[in-house]
């Protein structure tokens, strides 16, 4: 009774040298909108795991889903996964009975005190067996840190896969932007081209002035000159998406024109299901729950560690009467830290700050992805607002370049006058269709801020 006491109080007394748990930092709590700043209250309605198909391309389709089987970053992501389940197995195999077969043997010659050698063979077999009872929770702990790390590493696959969707479909946008940017230079440069064959015949027949003829082929070199960016934009957005795909470098597959690509609707989701959706905002309450657990593991090394232990088996020898003998042991241990120079103490406060980086970074993510929302919501509705505008600007513009055009012809007004004209329907078309990129690449985005469908 009295030595049942005895290590009682000496638990007491260690635990007590742990002192009070330390509590998550409050700074570091997060409180999610009650709504969005410029799209309500939001509704709680699901987005589809397949969102990219919204787009309404099956050329996307098809290039997105050979990114998700394909890619190699999802597959090294994969593999993490891998290697928290090989940790998440060993910390959980630790808390289970140990049992190991031990074997020795040999032959032995020797001299005994009278001068008489002694040659003597002699083998020994063991079963042992041990088992950490983990009264204070230390083992315990440590597999339900590993576990969360686990959780938190299939969360972090899912950010990967997501963004690896994200940037196909980015990719396939822009890419298709730079297309039709291609096509309105080759249709301009056409045109120009017919202009400049008018003119050179106008000038050669004496009806047209050499600065005329000068100015037409300045604008035709002038249009001439952007196609090979545009050209070298093609290229490495090729390239950048054959390495999402985990191919070498080569063409990519086209299908609907970037005009043709539907606007997709998304559903505005609640502040509080985006905290529950997102897979990198999931990774990181992981981590905080994996964080928390090993600072439980590292505030259990104050308390003693107590083990049974069993073993048994037989020795054979030459010297020995009866061959073989049985052997066993039975027993138990018990091992209490008394003064290790501070190291217990500065791993427990190590896990803590590590614990209260955790929810810190939790914090972090939490708040960038809110922003990250309100930013694609904002970016959508502008850049539609924009595509309006321009539309609207080009069909006037149109009608510009054809009046000015119809009237250089019959004489009634300068080249500059059309060049002009031409010059502003060229800007017009350009920027129209980079704000439908934009928009599509703004939808995408919203896609992803939003948790892209995921379902944990």
């Amino acid at each position: 009774m009295t030595g049942r006491l005895a290590a009682g109080s000496l638990a007491l007394l260690l635990s007590a040298c742990a002192g009070p748990r330390p509590a998550i930092p409050p700074a570091a709590e997060v409180a999610p909108p009650p709504q969005w700043r410029d799209a309500g209250a939001g509704s709680d309605v699901a987005l589809d795991a397949h969102w990219w198909r919204s787009f309404g391309d099956a050329t996307l389709d098809g290039l997105v889903e050979a990114a998700l089987t394909h890619n190699a970053d999802i597959a090294i992501a994969a593999a993490r996964v891998e290697e928290a389940r090989a940790q998440f197995a060993a910390a959980r195999g630790a808390r289970m009975p140990q049992v190991q077969a031990v074997g020795t043997g040999g032959r032995t010659r020797s001299v005994d005190a009278f001068g008489i050698d002694v040659e003597q063979w002699a083998g020994q077999g063991e079963v042992q067996a041990s088992f950490d009872l983990d009264l204070f929770g230390r083992l315990r702990s440590s597999a339900a840190a590993a576990k969360a790390q686990l959780l938190a590493s299939d969360d972090s696959r899912a950010t990967v896969r997501l963004a690896v969707a994200a940037g196909v479909v980015s990719g396939y946008v822009q890419l298709r932007t730079f297309d039709e940017r291609q096509a309105i230079l080759h249709r301009t440069l056409d045109a120009r081209a017919g202009t400049l064959k008018l003119i050179r015949r106008r000038a050669e027949a004496g009806y047209g002035s050499q600065l005329d003829l000068a100015q037409a082929e300045a604008e035709y070199q002038a249009a001439a000159q952007v196609l090979p960016t545009v050209d070298l934009a093609i290229a490495k957005l090729e390239n950048g998406l054959s390495i999402l795909l985990d191919r070498a470098p080569g063409p990519i597959a086209r299908g609907s024109a970037i005009t043709a690509l539907t606007i997709p609707t998304i559903p505005t989701q609640l502040p509080a299901r985006v905290l529950r959706q997102r897979p990198d905002i999931a990774a990181a309450e992981q981590q905080i729950v994996a964080a928390d657990r090993a600072l439980d593991a590292a505030r259990a090394a104050f308390l003693p560690d107590i083990k049974l232990a069993a073993s048994g088996g037989f020795v054979a020898s030459s010297l020995l009467p009866d061959d073989p003998l049985s052997i066993f042991s039975l027993g138990g241990s018990i091992l209490a830290p008394i003064f290790n120079g501070g190291r217990i103490r500065a791993q427990a406060d190590g896990a803590t700050a590590r614990r209260d980086q955790a929810a810190f970074a939790y914090r972090k993510a939490a708040l960038t992805a809110f922003r990250e929302v309100e930013d694609g919501m904002a970016s959508v509705e502008r850049y539609g607002e924009q595509e309006a505008v321009l539309t609207r600007q080009q069909a006037a513009l149109l009608r510009v370049q054809q009046l000015a055009s119809r009237r250089y012809r019959e004489g009634y007004s300068p080249y500059l006058e059309q060049l002009d004209a031409e010059r502003s329907l060229l800007s017009s078309q350009l920027s129209l269709v980079q704000a439908r990129g934009d928009r599509l690449l703004a939808s995408t985005a919203l896609f992803q801020a939003f948790g892209g469908g995921w379902q944990p």
